[in-house]
């Protein structure tokens, strides 16, 4: 928790601050679809729900979050707050990572039946061109945004579009669900199989209105673009 804090916390203040001493107006803070939580459920989430964040790096954001609301109404700095989902692109880490290499080296999984989850990504262009938009728009100062592509998938369309992207087939295996929360259990990954089997959905509809924003690629264009610039 520390070094979540260290960094994402105390140095993210450090330099907001310093940015409003030399007469910076505006701070935009990438934090993390963590502080709404683990899993959206039913609803998704949207940008005036409750925080609920559940581990260190969460915690640390959201931490950095309250903070800067501090630092806002003492020096009139202008704070705009981007929680995005997983982010994806070329060099992405992580799951996304593990699974293009699965994928490119004809791994089997068992991710076939898990079809009725919906998760919300954002690939990088996208996030790079939202974060340019809240630099400067009027309408983005002192607010909280959520990002995404606008398309939410389910992790076994995640698997066949991100094979279809590398022009390679896909071999899932169809393991009910309830099968792979149990396995996961058994070897202490609760973690991973939350983040293959449950929801995590964001709502963009304030993005989208308050700031005129969409999407500036496809789920299809942004999963080939991150495919093609993945080490073969």
């Amino acid at each position: 928790m520390h070094e979540f804090r260290d960094v994402n916390t105390d140095l993210t203040l450090a330099l907001a601050r310093s940015a409003a001493a030399a007469g910076v107006k505006r701070f935009v803070f990438v934090s993390s679809i963590g502080v709404n939580g683990l899993t959206s459920g039913q609803e998704p989430f949207t940008p005036e729900g409750a925080a609920n964040p559940q581990n260190p790096y969460a915690i640390s954001k959201y931490e950095a979050e309250q903070g800067l609301y501090t630092i806002s109404q003492e020096t009139g700095l202008e704070i705009v707050v981007v929680r995005p989902p997983l982010v994806y692109g070329a060099d992405a880490p992580g799951n996304f990572g593990t699974l293009v290499a699965m994928l490119r080296r004809g791994w089997p999984l068992p991710l076939g039946a898990v079809t009725t989850n919906r998760r919300s990504y954002v690939a990088l262009p996208n996030l790079v061109d939202f974060l340019l938009t809240v630099c400067d728009h009027p309408a983005a100062a002192n607010q909280v945004f959520l990002v995404s592509d606008g398309e939410d998938l389910s992790t076994a369309d995640l698997l066949r579009r991100l094979a279809a992207a590398m022009g390679r087939p896909v071999r899932l295996w169809p393991v009910p669900p309830a099968l792979l929360r149990l396995g996961a259990v058994m070897l202490g990954r609760q973690d991973l199989a939350q983040r293959l089997l449950a929801d995590l959905r964001v709502d963009i509809t304030k993005t989208r209105r308050l700031l005129g924003w969409a999407p500036l690629v496809s789920v299809g264009e942004g999963l080939r673009l991150a495919v093609k610039g993945m080490p073969q």
